[in-house]
């Protein structure tokens, strides 16, 4: 196992989700002071994802509340976990993050994902493009090149961004994800929070197609972060108690029917039919559950098992308190450094 002094990055992944009884005002200040805890704490970066349609989630407009954030951290590295490329334009997406280098300097990461974040009709709503890989690559290519020096007769510039130099990061599901994110050199995401049944074989594919000498690369080897499921609390059986928040959620989203974040139950099965129980218990390798010292030895077995450079950590409780003790007790567990 890796000693405190050698263990990897972590990183928070948040969607501003909001819970029954909360105002859609509370939710995004409640995100607003997990990221300024985080920044305190440690944590190497705040990721916000792109999800449209939803009530769960409030983090529609991304680079806006980055830009809130900024205002109001230090340190913390801020991005998209991620941007979904196909309901934007490249040229509109190298203004926003250049836009916000250009105030706030290097902190910003430019998370980039292929799936619209949203159910179809919205999608279709939102849609300037089909997601297509082919499509996709090319839209990426646009956008590194928006972002990098200013090229002698370039007619589309973004300015700002030209010249920022926002660093991309290939997000991904699936091997599609992983194969674009190795033919452009760029630093692969693995949504194994949420996808965990490729994990193994969208990492080999990364490994094997990555690209050091693409004119679009970032990095100079295969650079991977993990999402993985976190909730810790002062026992094993309040952790479990709180995760049912998550589970539930989780079976709104597979049913369709997405609402604000339940408060947690005594027995799932109380609340639940028999076919939709099986829909709680997820996969274990990517629910780290338990106390401060239960989900830190679930988290280097993770990454002992799939040699992840980076964990990003996603968290959901009905009451944001408990989502910020449950970030506080991890980092002090894994012995993050402090800000001072």
């Amino acid at each position: 196992m890796p000693s405190a002094h050698h263990r990897i990055p972590l990183s928070v992944l948040d969607l501003a989700p909001r819970s029954q009884g909360m105002s859609p005002q509370e939710a995004l200040r409640a995100s607003r002071q997990l990221a300024q805890d985080a920044d305190r704490w440690g944590y190497h970066r705040y990721w916000m994802a792109e999800h449209h349609g939803t009530p769960t989630f409030l983090s529609s407009a991304t680079s806006l509340l980055l830009g809130h954030l900024a205002e109001h951290t230090d340190r913390i590295r801020l991005g998209s976990g991620g941007v979904m490329l196909p309901n934007h334009s490249p040229l509109m997406v190298a203004e926003y993050y250049g836009t916000l280098a250009t105030l706030y300097g290097d902190r910003f990461d430019l998370g980039l994902g292929r799936a619209p974040g949203t159910d179809p009709v919205t999608a279709a709503a939102l849609s300037r493009g089909s997601g297509s890989l082919d499509t996709f690559a090319q839209d990426v290519a646009d956008l590194a090149a928006y972002l990098g020096d200013p090229r002698p007769g370039t007619r589309v510039r973004a300015l700002p961004g030209e010249g920022t130099h926002v660093p991309l990061w290939m997000l991904g599901s699936s091997t599609g994800g992983a194969q674009v994110a190795g033919a452009l050199g760029l630093p692969f995401a693995f949504a194994s929070h949420f996808a965990p049944q490729q994990i193994r074989e969208a990492i080999a594919t990364y490994r094997d197609r990555f690209r050091a000498d693409a004119p679009t690369a970032q990095v100079e080897r295969p650079t991977l972060m993990a999402g993985i499921n976190v909730l810790a609390a002062p026992s094993t059986l309040e952790a479990r108690h709180l995760f049912t928040t998550q589970q539930l959620m989780g079976v709104r989203i597979r049913t369709g029917q997405p609402a604000l974040l339940d408060p947690p139950v005594d027995d799932l099965a109380a609340v639940l039919p028999e076919q939709l129980l099986a829909l709680t218990r997820g996969h274990e390798a990517v629910q780290a559950v338990g106390t401060p010292e239960e989900v830190v030895a679930h988290l280097e077995r993770f990454v002992a098992s799939y040699e992840v450079d980076e964990l990003i950590v996603t968290t959901y409780t009905h009451d944001p308190a408990m989502r910020r003790r449950s970030y506080e007790m991890l980092a002090e567990a894994w012995t993050l450094p402090q800000a001072v």
